[in-house]
């Protein structure tokens, strides 16, 4: 019934999104404005050894994300990795799944926009803090609650022009500081330590992330069999690509001296072969970057909410779909309040941490679901995408998710069970209300 529901309720939206609008989305998600700052930290656990960690994590993505065009092949319903999840194993793993999926972006974009409100603040004083940054937050969700409000159409293209814009600072620094490197600032002899490898790489590996988001409108993609994978792939092999020369051309340029600047490393570096100039086009560019990532929340995560609403765990009113706009406009304008209130409160730097781990729980979660889609061989729209080790591919997958989560701290851990176990009361509450309404219509 569940399965039927959702199939009808995603028949009222329209399917719009390509090979180009979900490639430029994965990118925006993914290329978020961690990338500025996060050579500076993969340098202090590597040194010049740091093109390590890039390549384990690149390896490890390309099986994650395997996993994915396997799974998103074969599921085309809104929810992303969610609908991936419930499909495979039912309403209540997926449900979990969800939540970690909602959870984990929400309060990353909370983080995300504050970092805006700041750099705006550097820039007016006046918004610094108190009423002038609720106010710049207030511009930054209404605006863009209500461009996706107005068609998924108007909310792609959004997102398509803010990865330009995100990504043209990035390509300046590469393209210039090219010619800056010293050859002996790249240089290493020994091999680093294999906690020092594993910890880096907890590390770096969010700079990879954000492909969970951009998959959630699945719904809304034409042809998702083959517009999927291909969106995939090509966005992994464009973000590996660019974020191995941002740090080769960051560590070329700064040396050993990298890992002390923290917290702008890409703008120390652009100041050497720029001037102050290159310095302010690349703190322009990370609020750029971390507005696009806003702007990609935005269109994508409601879609969970949605889900949420449509399958009756939530109030129903929140797979609302706009009558005019065939948009879940409900859905968006409750995400985006919440991201809103969370940015204001700043509360949610308490629980930054869940982010880390719910990710890779559900990694961990969606590379099994796409193992056991393929021993169902559950089908949706079209030809399914496959591989020759396909049933290999989520395993492998699933071996180094954990390898990664060993990584993680206890802490982490414990905040995540007592999500989920939150989410499971939340769950089980909505079952109650079902088996009641069951059997109030039997009667």
């Amino acid at each position: 019934m569940e399965k039927d529901r959702a199939g009808h309720s995603d028949e009222k939206l329209i399917r719009a999104l390509g090979v180009p609008t979900l490639t430029s989305s994965i990118i925006n998600a993914t290329v978020g404005a961690g990338i500025f700052v996060l050579p500076a930290g993969v340098a202090l656990g590597l040194g010049p050894a740091a093109p390590i960690a890039f390549i384990i994590c690149a390896i490890a993505m390309a099986l994650i994300v395997t996993s994915f065009a396997i799974a998103g092949s074969r599921v085309s319903l809104t929810g992303g990795l969610y609908a991936y999840v419930e499909v495979a194993f039912g309403s209540y793993v997926g449900f979990l799944a969800g939540v970690l999926l909602w959870l984990t972006n929400v309060l990353a974009v909370a983080g995300v926009a504050s970092a805006v409100a700041a750099a705006v603040g550097v820039i007016v004083p006046a918004v610094r803090s108190g009423l002038g940054r609720s106010v710049v937050l207030l511009l930054i969700f209404s605006s863009l609650a209500f461009i996706n409000i107005r068609g998924v159409r108007a909310g792609a293209r959004t997102v398509a022009t803010m990865t330009v814009a995100k990504l043209l600072p990035l390509l300046l620094f590469i393209a210039v500081g090219v010619f800056f490197v010293k050859g002996d600032a790249l240089g290493w002899s020994a091999w680093p330590e294999r906690e020092s490898v594993g910890q880096t790489v907890l590390l770096l590996i969010f700079a990879f992330m954000g492909i969970e988001l951009a998959l959630v409108p699945s719904g809304e993609v034409k042809n998702p069999s083959r517009t999927v994978p291909k969106s995939i792939f090509l966005a992994l092999a464009i973000t590996t690509v660019l974020y191995m020369a941002i740090q080769l051309v960051a560590q070329g340029v700064l040396g050993a001296k990298l890992a002390n600047f923290t917290d702008a490393p890409l703008a120390e570096a652009a100041s050497r072969f720029l001037g102050n100039a290159g310095r302010s086009i690349i703190l322009v560019g990370t609020a750029i970057s971390a507005f696009g990532y806003v702007s990609g929340d935005i269109l994508a995560s409601p879609r969970t909410l949605y889900v949420f609403g449509r399958n009756r765990i939530l109030p129903t009113k929140l797979a609302a779909v706009h009558s005019r706009f065939r948009t879940p406009h409900i859905a968006i304008a409750v995400h985006a309040v919440i991201a809103f209130a969370l940015a204001v409160s700043s509360t949610f730097q308490y629980l930054a941490i869940l982010s880390n781990i719910a990710a890779l729980l559900l990694y961990l979660l969606c590379c099994s679901a796409a193992f056991e889609l393929i021993r169902r061989d559950v089908r949706a729209d079209g030809k399914p995408f496959s591989i020759p080790g396909e049933k290999v591919i989520p395993i492998l997958a699933v071996a180094v998710v954990l390898w990664i989560l060993s990584h993680a701290t206890l802490f982490e851990f414990r905040i995540a069970a007592i999500v989920l176990a939150v989410a499971t009361v939340l769950y089980g509450l909505s079952r109650v209300r079902a088996v009641r309404r069951a059997a109030q219509l039997g009667d």
